[in-house]
This record gives C-alpha cells, structure tokens and sequence, in this order.
C-alpha cells in the first residue's frame, strides 16, 4: 500500500483526491489529512479512511476536532507547526493543496523526507521555486504538478526536449467578467466574482480566476517549473476550458490537451505517475463539443498578466511579495474593503514600494527570506489599502 498525506484536505483539490482514493482504498494507506475551519469535514475524512493523523490550521478549533475524533484511532493536532510534523510522518506521496503562501512550509518538508509532492499549491513555485526544485533534488524528492494547465504541458512534454520548445500557451477561461464591458467591472462584488462559469472551486480561487491573479501566479508557476524564457509563455483566453495547454515546437507543431474541466484529471495523472491509471472522467465527445474559441488575453482588462511579466524580469523575492500582496488584497476585496479593480493597483503599488528597497526582492530565496518577503508586503498593502478610503 502507498502511505500518502493530503494537505488542504477539505478543500476541493483535496476532496477531489480522495475520491479518487476512495475507489482503490486497498492501494492506499492515509497517513495524514490537514485542514483549515471546515473541521467536521476533515473529521468525518479521517475517520471513513483510517488516517493517522488529522491537523486543522486552526488551534482554537483543537478541542471540537478531538470532540468530532473521540473513539476513533486518529489522532488530532492543530496549527502550523503541527501541520509541519504531519510533512514529517513518512509518506510516498504527499497533495499539497494548502491555499497560499502557507502551502510552502509543508511541501518543502514532504520533500525533505524524499516523498513524491503533488503541487496543486501554485504559490510555492511563484514564492519559491528554485529553493523548491532544488530541495527535491538534493532528498530524492519529486514535485508533480497539478495545477490542469502545468499537468497538460507536462504531459505534452513527455519524450520531447526542452531545447526544442518554441512556446508554451496556457488557457484561461476568462472568469465570472470574460464578457461584462470594461467599464462595467468597478461595480463588480465578491459573490459576483465567485461564481464561475466553467469550474466548481472554492471562493478565493475563483475570484482569482476573474481577476486573472490565478492565471498571473500560473505563468510564473510555468516559468519556474519548466525553467522557460518568460517570453517563451503565452495566454490565451479560452471559454470552453477544454484546452488547458498547448506546446509549441520548433517544426511548427502543437500538442494540445484535452479534457473536461474536472480537477481529478489532473490529481490522477499525478496519483497514478508514471503510468495511466482508469479515472471517472467525462469523455470528450468532439462532435457535440463542435468549436473551441479563442481570445486575446487583454492586459488592460487583467493587469494582473502585466504584473507577472515585471515579476518574473526582476526576480529575487518579487514572486513572493507578488503573491502576498496578491492575498492580502483579495482579503481586501472580500472584505469590501476596496473594488475588484483596485486588487491589481494595490499589488503593483506593494510591488514599487518594495522593490525600491533592493534587498527586499534581491535577497536569496530562502525559506526564511520568503516568509519574511510574505509578511512585510502584507503589512505594506495593509498599509497602502487605507487611501482607497
């Protein structure tokens, strides 16, 4: 039986693994499930697959996750040191799923134990992807991606050579505002732009995914993974999302995949490497499909492509002050603290504050250097938010 650990098992990418585990418990050994306040769902996972361990986020909620746990083998934990001794329990392969920066911790643990980390955390190859690669290299570790646009082009990567790439094109739906006027997207709140027309995911992702910061962090996710020129990365926006990526290649060919949008593709190609394994997914049915569309992605309308493009030029930490600045924002915006369109404006203005402070963004990628970046361009937008008052 593979021992593996999911982290941010109550969120979709989570839930999504484990329905697929769910169909093949004999392969399957769950030794630890994390969490964040959704604590009954993380209970009720635990004890239906037998896990070791079971870590919310959130220590006050320690004694209702116990509560929910009482008479059942699984121990309970909570906070983020707990959440870094559950990466340090042996695991052949390990999901990290956690939302944000706070993703990062873990899956440089996992790897430090030589597990195979499938990365659906995105955040960790934007704040920290040489420090990332170059951990699993140095324990034997793999890193996987997840993310449906990094698993196609990995995918159509395979038995090719990196010298022989002309371009990679990722696709983006769009988001919630793909066909609202311009003008228009100041008005825009949070439940509007937490509902997407292609995918079921959570809120903030999907609020992401209309602002286009989902799409910007999957760039420089592209960038890091694939060790590509940035120029080499393109994005078109793409409404059906039955494209998640294409290569291009130096005879004039594109591998293009194809598939529905459902995350367990992706997870299974990932749970099931190096071989295919059978996955409950739609099959494509090319003649009721009948056309896929394609559009320009206006950086005018999703700045936040621009700012991923001045990122991934200056390098250093500017992934993970970029990405912080990114959350703290959205934290804004939910809040109704400041417009959807402001998100873009208070990241950009973070990003200029900070990068007149060199050693900022031009300090090695550590993990401490990172955590430092993350925090201090939070309390910088924090900061910067107070004038959109």
């Amino acid at each position: 039986m593979r021992r593996i650990s999911i982290f941010g098992a109550t969120g979709s990418i989570g839930q999504n693994t484990l329905d697929l585990i769910a169909r093949d418990p004999e392969s399957y050994h769950v030794v630890a499930l994390t969490g964040g306040k959704n604590v009954a769902q993380l209970a009720k996972d635990a004890r239906k697959f037998g896990a070791e361990l079971a870590v919310t986020a959130d220590p006050a909620l320690l004694p209702e996750l116990r509560a929910r746990l009482a008479g059942s083998s699984v121990e309970a934990a909570a906070g983020p040191e707990a959440i870094i001794e559950a990466a340090s329990r042996q695991a052949d392969w390990v999901m990290s799923a956690i939302v944000g920066a706070a993703g990062l911790a873990p899956g440089l643990r996992a790897l430090e134990m030589g597990a195979t980390l499938a990365l659906a955390n995105k955040e960790s190859m934007v704040c920290a992807g040489p420090l990332v690669l170059h951990t699993a290299q140095t324990h034997g570790g793999r890193v996987l991606p997840v993310d449906s646009e990094h698993s196609a082009v990995f995918q159509a990567l395979i038995g090719e050579e990196m010298s022989r790439v002309e371009r990679v094109i990722i696709t983006a739906s769009g988001g919630a505002f793909r066909d609202w006027p311009i003008e228009k997207l100041a008005e825009a709140t949070p439940e509007q732009a937490a509902t997407h027309p292609n995918w079921d995911m959570g809120q903030r992702i999907t609020i992401d995914s209309a602002s286009m910061f989902n799409k910007a962090l999957e760039v420089i996710e592209t960038k890091e993974f694939f060790d590509l020129n940035p120029a080499k990365i393109e994005v078109v926006v793409h409404p059906e999302s039955m494209i998640h990526a294409l290569v291009g290649f130096c005879d004039g060919a594109l591998m293009a995949h194809l598939g529905p949008p459902d995350m367990r593709h992706a997870i299974g190609f990932a749970l099931n490497h190096p071989q295919r394994g059978a996955l409950p997914v739609e099959r494509l049915d090319l003649v009721k499909l009948s056309q896929l569309t394609f559009r320009p992605a206006c950086e005018t309308r999703w700045p936040a492509l621009r700012l991923a493009r001045e990122v991934m030029a200056a390098g250093g930490l500017s992934g993970a002050v970029f990405n912080a600045a990114k959350e703290q924002a959205l934290d804004d915006f939910i809040g109704n603290r400041i417009g959807f369109q402001d998100m873009a404006g208070l990241v950009e203005q973070t990003l200029e504050r900070l990068s007149a402070e060199s050693a900022v963004t031009s300090a090695e990628i550590t993990l401490d250097n990172v955590l430092a970046a993350d925090h201090l361009a939070r309390r910088t937008a924090r900061e910067l938010m107070l004038q959109y008052h």
